[in-house]
C-alpha cells in the first residue's frame, strides 16, 4: 500500500499541504477503502464489544496500525491503545477513535450485522452492535494510520493516534488519563477526533467553532418515605407520590430558573419503587442525567436540584432524618470545546481542499455529551471535534416523502454507509495533520 500511494502521491505532494492536490488524496483513500479498510470495517462492524471488554477490537486495531509503521503500546486504562509515529522536529498531534460498542441487538437489516452475544458488567447475556459508529472512527484511525506512514517526507512531527475505550459506558478516557498518558508519551500540542452522524448527509463534513457536545453529569435522588398499606395512606408518607412531585418540580429549574440563552438540561431517566399493589414503599429512587455546557450553569444546575428535592420533601411533611439524598457522580464528562480559531483553521483547509460543498453547518440541537473532553481540558490542548455525515441523501428525501425514518444513533436499527463516511473520515483528518505538521 505504501508503494501505491508513493505512485499516486509523488507528482504533488513535495512541499507538504500547500501543494497537496486534493483528487489525488481522495482517489488514494479511495483506492485504500476497496483493497483493506472496507473489509476492516466490515470486521468490526460484526465484532462489536462492550465497554471495558474490547480487548479483541483492541488487539486488531494495535496490529493494524503497527503494521502502519508506528510503535504501539497497549493496556492504557484498561484495552486503550497508544500509537507513536516520530518523524523529525515538530508539534505533537493526536487523533483519537473510541473502540466500544452498545448492549444493543442489532436490526439494521445489512447483510453484516452484528450476530455477537456477550455478558454485560452484571453478568447477563446481552447482544452487542456498533449502533454508533464507532466502527467507522477506528476504521478511519487505521486509514489515517497507513496514509500518513507512506508521505512521511511530506510531514514533521509526532503524530499519535489513540484507541480509546469505554466511551459510551463512561470512564475510557478518564482511565487513560488517570494511567499517566501524558507523562509516559508526552503531552499534544493539538488534538482532533471525529463522529460520524447518521443525522446528516454522507460524506459531509461539521465543523463546531464552539461547544460541539455538552458536559454530563449523573444524579441519584434517594427519596425517603416511611411505608404503610396501601389502604391506609394517612399511616405513611408515600415516597413515590414525593418522588413525583420532584420529577416535576425538576423541570421548573430550567423553565423558570436558567437564563433564556443559557443552556440545559435536566431528564429523569429511571423512577424505581414499590414491591406490591397494596404496599407503600418506604423509598424511591430516581436517576438523572444533566446537561450543561459550562462550569457556571453545571453548578447552578446541580445546586438547584438538591434544594428542589429536598425542599418538596419538606413540603410533604419529611422530617429532617429523612430527606432526600442527591448523590452526584465524580465521573462527569466535561463539555468538548472546539478552540475557536483553530476550527476556522480547519475549516478553511477542508473547503479549500475537499470543495467548498464539503463543509456544511452544525446542525445539533440536542445536548449529547462525550468523554474527549477528559484529554484536552486539564491541561487545555487545542482542539477540534468534527462530525462526518453517514446517511446517503436518498435516504432523506425518502423520509421527506413518506418513507421510513433515518434512524437515530443507540437504535437497533442504526445504520452508516460506510464507504463515504470512512473515507471523508481519512481525508478530512489528513488534511488537518498536514495543515498542523507542516514539513521542516
Amino acid at each position: 500500500m505504501k508503494a501505491l500511494y508513493a505512485v499516486l502521491l509523488s507528482s504533488s505532494l513535495s512541499l507538504g499541504l500547500t501543494n497537496v492536490q486534493a483528487s489525488e488524496l481522495s482517489n488514494a483513500v479511495d483506492k485504500d477503502y476497496k483493497n483493506h479498510l472496507g473489509a476492516l470495517w466490515d470486521h468490526f462492524h460484526q465484532n462489536p464489544e462492550l465497554s471495558l471488554m474490547e480487548t479483541k477490537t483492541a488487539k486488531r486495531l494495535a496490529q493494524e496500525i503497527r503494521d502502519a509503521g508506528f510503535k504501539v503500546t497497549e493496556n492504557i486504562g484498561g484495552t486503550g491503545i497508544v500509537a507513536i509515529l516520530e518523524n523529525g522536529p515538530g508539534p505533537m498531534v493526536m487523533v483519537r477513535a473510541d473502540m466500544d460498542g452498545l448492549p444493543v441487538v442489532e436490526m439494521s437489516g445489512l447483510k453484516n450485522a452484528s450476530k455477537v452475544k456477550m455478558k454485560d458488567w452484571n453478568g447477563e447475556e446481552v447482544g452487542v452492535m456498533h449502533a454508533c459508529g464507532h466502527d467507522v472512527h477506528i476504521t478511519s484511525l487505521v486509514g489515517t494510520a497507513r496514509y500518513m506512514a507512506s508521505i512521511k517526507d511530506q510531514w514533521s512531527g509526532t503524530l499519535m493516534l489513540i484507541g480509546q475505550p469505554a466511551e459510551e459506558k463512561g470512564p475510557g478516557a478518564s482511565a487513560m488519563m488517570a494511567d499517566g498518558i501524558w507523562d509516559k508519551f508526552g503531552t499534544p500540542d493539538f488534538a482532533l477526533a471525529f463522529h460520524v452522524n447518521a443525522a446528516a448527509v454522507a460524506g459531509k463534513i461539521t465543523i463546531d467553532e464552539s461547544s460541539p457536545y455538552a458536559g454530563a453529569d449523573t444524579v441519584d435522588i434517594i427519596v425517603h418515605g416511611i411505608g404503610a398499606h396501601g389502604a391506609y395512606p394517612h399511616a405513611g408518607k408515600d415516597p413515590i407520590m414525593i418522588g413525583s412531585q420532584i420529577v416535576t418540580n425538576l423541570q421548573t429549574i430550567i423553565s423558570r430558573e436558567l437564563a433564556p440563552r443559557d443552556a440545559g438540561v435536566i431528564t429523569v431517566g429511571a423512577f424505581h419503587s414499590g414491591t406490591k399493589h397494596n404496599i407503600i414503599s418506604d423509598k424511591a429512587h430516581l436517576q438523572l442525567t444533566v446537561r450543561s455546557l459550562n462550569p457556571r450553569v453545571r453548578e447552578q444546575l446541580l445546586d438547584a436540584i438538591k434544594r428542589v428535592a429536598i425542599g418538596t420533601a419538606k413540603t410533604a411533611g419529611m422530617p429532617d432524618d429523612k430527606l432526600p439524598e442527591v448523590l452526584v457522580s465524580p465521573d462527569a464528562f466535561p463539555p468538548t470545546f472546539n478552540d475557536k480559531k483553530l476550527a476556522q483553521r480547519l475549516k478553511g483547509v477542508i473547503t479549500s481542499k475537499m470543495g467548498e460543498d464539503a463543509l456544511i453547518p452544525p446542525a445539533n440541537l440536542g445536548m449529547g455529551a462525550e468523554d474527549f473532553g477528559f484529554f484536552t481540558t486539564e491541561p487545555y490542548i487545542p482542539s477540534v471535534y468534527f462530525s462526518v455525515g453517514g446517511t446517503p441523501q436518498e435516504d432523506f428525501d425518502n423520509m421527506k416523502n413518506g418513507g421510513p425514518a433515518v434512524p437515530s444513533h443507540h437504535s437497533p436499527l442504526f445504520k452508516i454507509t460506510p464507504e463515504p463516511a470512512v473515507t471523508a473520515g481519512v481525508e478530512a483528518t489528513v488534511l488537518s495533520l498536514l495543515e498542523l505538521m507542516p514539513k521542516k
